[in-house]
C-alpha cells in the first residue's frame, strides 16, 4: 500500500488512541479533510495540535502541512512539513510521505525563482527511505538545474534494480538528457554497424552509437525502445531543437518521418572533431 493511501486509511479509520474530550474534533477534521475543505481543515486539526499529545500533535502536524499542500501555498506547506518533521514523529510512512512532498515542494519552487531550494532535493538524494531517494532524482534530473547531474547515480541504482517499466522509462529518458555515457552497454557483435536498408518494417528500437575520432568501437552506446524514444523526442528542450535545425534536420518533424522509414541507416554526423554519430531503426 502505497504512503498516500496509509494516509488516506488514517482518515478513514476510527479516532482510537485520541483523547476522549478529542474525538468529535479529530473526526470533525478528518470529515473536511475527506470533503476537501482543506482551509477548514487546517483550523480544525491546529486546533486539535494544540491540546494534544504525543502521536496525536504529530498526526495533526502532518495534516495542518498537508491542507496547506492542497491549497497550494507552497512556502507556507514545506515549512510545516519541516515542523512535522522536527518533531521526530514515530509513524514512518507519514515521515515518509512529509520528506517526499517537501522534494515536490522544493521542485515547484525552485521552477518558480527560488534555485535555493534545490539543497532540499540534493539531501533528498541520500535519504535512507529508496522511494524518497528516487523521488528526489527524479525531480532533481528534471529541472534542468545546473547541479542536476548529482542524480545520475541514483538514476543508475534504479535502472539497475527495479523492475516497473514506467520507473525505468522515466530514469532513462532523464538521463539521455544528464549524461548519455551512463546508459552506455557494451554493443552486441551483430550491432557493431547499422543495418542497410531493408523491408519496410515496424521498428521497435532506436540504436545510437557515438565513435570518437580513430575507434571502431563506440564510446556511447544505447538502445531505447522506440516507444520511448517516441516520448523523449517530444521532450526535447528548445536548445536541443535549435541544435538539430543548424544541421539541417526539423526538429517538429524528425522523429516523425525517422518511424516513416522503417530499419535502416537514419543519420550518420561526423563531427568537427571526428568524432561520428549513428543513429538508425530496428
Amino acid at each position: 500500500m502505497s504512503r498516500r493511501l496509509l494516509a488516506l486509511a488514517w482518515l478513514l479509520g476510527s479516532a482510537a488512541g485520541v483523547s476522549a474530550q478529542d474525538v468529535e474534533r479529530v473526526r470533525a477534521a478528518k470529515a473536511l479533510t475527506l470533503d476537501r475543505k482543506y482551509a477548514e481543515a487546517r483550523q480544525a486539526w491546529t486546533a486539535i495540535l494544540a491540546s494534544a499529545q504525543g502521536a496525536d500533535a504529530d498526526t495533526a502536524a502532518y495534516w495542518i502541512a498537508r491542507s496547506s499542500e492542497k491549497l497550494g501555498e507552497r512556502e507556507r506547506a514545506f515549512k510545516e512539513y519541516g515542523t512535522f518533521l522536527a518533531r521526530k514523529p514515530g509513524d514512518r510512512s507519514l515521515v515518509d510521505e512529509a520528506r517526499t512532498s517537501r522534494i515536490g515542494l522544493a521542485a515547484q519552487l525552485y521552477r518558480a525563482g527560488q534555485t535555493e531550494y534545490v539543497n532540499v532535493l540534493h539531501g533528498g538524494l541520500t535519504d535512507a527511505n529508496k522511494a524518497v531517494r528516487y523521488f528526489a532524482a527524479l525531480q532533481l534530473g528534471g529541472l534542468g538545474a545546473p547541479t542536476s547531474k548529482r542524480a545520475v547515480p541514483v538514476l543508475q541504482e534504479i535502472l539497475a534494480r527495479e523492475t516497473d517499466d514506467d520507473l525505468l522509462d522515466r530514469a532513462r529518458i532523464i538521463l539521455m538528457r544528464l549524461d548519455p555515457k551512463s546508459l552506455s552497454q557494451a554493443p552486441a557483435p551483430a550491432l557493431a554497424d547499422p543495418p542497410r536498408a531493408g523491408p519496410a518494417v515496424a521498428a521497435k528500437w532506436l540504436r545510437l552509437r557515438v565513435f570518437e575520432k580513430g575507434h571502431d568501437k563506440p564510446e556511447v552506446s544505447i538502445n531505447v525502445p522506440v516507444a520511448l524514444a517516441d516520448i523523449l523526442f517530444e521532450s526535447l528542450p528548445d536548445e536541443a531543437r535549435s541544435e538539430l535545425k543548424k544541421k539541417g534536420y526539423d526538429a517538429e518533424n524528425f522523429w516523425r518521418k525517422l518511424k516513416q522509414l522503417g530499419p535502416s541507416e537514419i543519420v550518420e554526423i561526423k563531427g568537427e572533431d571526428g568524432s561520428v554519430v549513428k543513429v538508425w531503426l530496428e
